[in-house]
């Protein structure tokens, strides 16, 4: 992977778009999430899926994680 640090906020709007580049020698997919004020691109080449999977992984991870935290956060305050 390149070098390179972003820090975005993903919103309920944020739209996520997957661009397939068939080629017969270096075929490649684009990756984008797109927010109001970013947009990030991630290109992975032949060979390299298990790093998409590996990053859905962990996003579906932090999903999880977000979503215990906001069921306890109900439960503190009484809401829910």
């Amino acid at each position: 992977m390149n070098g390179f640090t972003v820090s975005g906020h993903l919103r309920p709007d944020t739209r996520v778009r997957v661009t397939p580049f068939p080629s017969s020698s270096r075929p490649f997919v684009s990756l984008r999430i797109e927010g109001d004020d970013i947009e990030i691109a991630l290109l992975t080449s032949s060979g390299s899926a298990h790093a998409l999977r590996d990053l859905a992984a962990a996003a579906t991870e932090a999903a999880d994680v977000l979503d215990a935290l906001t069921a306890d956060a109900a439960e503190v305050t009484g809401r829910g």
